[in-house]
């Protein structure tokens, strides 16, 4: 699989608040990656970094095999978007969208935006402004897909959703990554859709990329040893990644489950969850 985003030594630095640095990070296409942390981890930074939304104060970011800022057209021809509190004005209807993007994306395709309108249920010679939360958000992932893209970048695509909605455009976003020339770049909360759709996990906290891993990695190898006060006291420090001490056990994050299993018998060793990945790896202590 070859690079669709290759990022080398990115810095963009707010004040003395906030710092973003990234030293290295290839994205393969035909996969999708799922970024994850905090809020205000740099997660919606790096996508404004890669879109050219906002400007970088050094380091280079490489998109189909072309700087970010050189053919920034054909580049952004190839790229469907869904980024988070970003809408359509309001007094608009998703006709007049549709007639707005056919001037703006060469390979606009009307009947495809039409067809998603009817299975999204959306009206439209509807204002935006009547449509809900969700329905606006179906309505940007529709925009964001009629144009043919060869890369999805989604930034709370799915919040807003009811579950069944979010199957319907979780199974979209598959159908979609079949084309192994497709990629999705997902940044969202809601980490379950994750476990469903994910190649690859990229953990993100205070600006800087801090685990990255094939999702199923995370899931078949890492896991939560479970122990009281006393059996914890017997862990051997480079068993331990990440722990976190509860009022009657600790939780420890641990890699290799079915070793830890044999080797601390006594202990409880459960799967984990990407939920639980990132709040021991936030919370938890070295």
């Amino acid at each position: 699989m070859k690079n669709i985003i290759e990022i080398e030594n990115l810095v963009k630095k707010y004040d003395d608040s906030f710092e973003l640095n990234i030293n290295n990070l290839n994205l393969k296409s035909g996969t999708v990656i799922g970024l994850i942390g905090e809020n205000g981890a740099g997660k919606t930074t790096l996508i404004k970094s890669i879109l050219g939304i906002i400007n970088k104060d050094c380091g280079k970011i490489k998109i189909f095999g072309e700087e970010s800022d050189k053919k920034e057209e054909e580049i952004k021809e190839n790229i469907g978007l869904v980024l988070d509190n970003i809408f359509f004005p309001e007094i608009l209807t998703p006709s007049d969208v549709n007639l707005i993007m056919k001037d703006i994306y060469k390979n606009w395709d009307v009947s495809l935006f039409m067809q998603y309108l009817k299975d999204f249920k959306l009206e439209p010679k509807k204002k935006i402004k009547t449509f809900s939360k969700g329905m606006r958000k179906k309505l940007e992932i529709a925009t964001a897909l009629a144009h043919h893209p060869k890369l999805l970048i989604l930034d709370e695509a799915t919040s807003g959703l009811d579950p069944v909605v979010r199957g319907e455009v979780l199974d979209i976003f598959l159908d979609f990554i079949q084309d192994e020339e497709h990629t999705i770049l997902f940044s969202t909360h809601i980490t379950s859709d994750l476990e469903s759709i994910a190649d690859h996990i990229i953990f993100m906290d205070e600006g800087k990329v801090i685990l990255e891993k094939r999702r199923d990695e995370i899931t078949d190898q890492y896991g939560v040893l479970k122990c009281d006060i006393n059996d914890f006291e017997k862990i051997e420090k480079e068993d331990i990644i990440r722990y976190r001490k509860n009022k009657y056990d600790y939780e420890i994050l641990i890699k290799d489950r079915d070793k830890m299993k044999k080797k601390y018998k006594n202990s409880v060793v459960d799967k984990i969850s990407i939920d639980e990945l990132m709040i021991l790896m936030i919370k938890g202590e070295a």
